[in-house]
């Protein structure tokens, strides 16, 4: 991972930066899976003393714990719902199968630490980035996210709400299948008027970095496809004036209006399907034969990655924001 054009003076925080990837690091409960990894970054370049020198920040995390094996034969026989098929015609058939390659999950470990870090640097500008499960599967919390859930091992805002949600992961799994769900995110403190049309918007500067994230399928922004079920007059968010500062009485638009922040937090949810490899057996092709061939995928995979997702649209979010920052001033 490297990250470029970040100032020079800035004070990392690393026990802080660990603990925030030790959010996403695999093997940690029974929601995901049992491969463990330390998930501990090592700096290249970029920090002295651990503080910013103004050159590219570049940082690696080690795979300690591999079975490659586990994926002998993929290219021949592909999963159903990964890319595998896509990757080996894409690449002539020379992708790199093992461990999903450029398509696994396990690429969000270095998205972490770019995220992480932006993070840090938005806190110090008064502008914190929370999270949390809105659903997993049929299981909806719809308690408002109002604070962070970072501190939570699983990070809903109704505890009551997430046992139901972690029975219905441990229901997926004991049947060798796996389940999806959605991830809601909000960033709060943002001032108005960050962002730009068209192109320059926040929605898609964030959008394309969430995207980049495994196993999302779609985004929406504020009430996002509930927005066409409304009138104009019931979806506008009215203006005030509260202590000098213009606001909006309710937040449909999810804080942006034309690519541009209007003082209110950024909302958005983001969904994710269910993990593509899965103990079942399921059709697939031989691709050298181009006959039919039954596949119950081996390995180590997560039954849910959505609790793991959460702080990956935290990175994802705080990255996009943050150079948004950096590209304004």
């Amino acid at each position: 991972m490297t990250l470029e054009g970040l100032p020079a003076g800035e004070s990392i925080d690393m026990e802080a930066l660990q603990t925030f990837l030790d959010r996403r690091a695999p093997g940690r409960n029974d929601w995901s899976t049992p491969r463990k990894e330390a998930d501990q970054p090592e700096f290249l370049s970029g920090l002295v003393g651990n503080v910013t020198c103004g050159a590219p920040l570049t940082a690696i995390i080690r795979n300690t714990n591999t079975r490659s094996g586990d994926y002998d034969g993929l290219s021949v026989v592909p999963r159903p719902g990964h890319a595998d098929y896509t990757a080996g015609v894409k690449y002539g058939g020379h992708a790199d199968f093992a461990g999903g390659g450029a398509f696994s999950g396990r690429l969000t470990a270095p998205l972490c630490i770019a995220g992480g870090i932006c993070l840090q640097l938005l806190k110090k500008q008064g502008i914190e980035v929370i999270s949390r499960i809105a659903s997993i599967g049929s299981v909806e919390d719809v308690t408002p996210l109002t604070v962070s859930t970072a501190d939570k091992p699983f990070p809903v805002v109704d505890d009551a709400v997430g046992e139901t949600m972690r029975a219905e992961i441990a229901a997926a799994k004991a049947e060798g299948d796996s389940v999806g769900g959605i991830v809601e995110c909000a960033v709060l403190g943002l001032p108005a008027g960050l962002g730009g049309p068209l192109f320059d918007g926040m929605e898609g500067r964030i959008s394309s970095i969430v995207f980049g994230i495994p196993a999302v399928k779609g985004i929406e922004f504020g009430i996002g496809f509930g927005a066409v079920r409304l009138r104009g007059s019931e979806n506008n968010d009215p203006f005030v004036v509260e202590n000098g500062t213009v606001r909006t009485t309710t937040n449909h638009c999810g804080g942006i209006l034309g690519g541009i922040t209007n003082g209110m937090p950024l909302t958005f949810r983001a969904a994710f399907k269910p993990t593509p490899s899965i103990a079942k057996e399921q059709q697939s092709v031989n691709l050298n034969t181009l006959t039919p061939e039954i596949l119950r995928v081996r390995g180590r995979h997560d039954p849910c990655i959505v609790p793991r997702a959460v702080p990956c649209i935290e990175a994802a979010a705080a990255i996009a924001v943050y150079d948004a920052l950096l590209g304004q001033s």
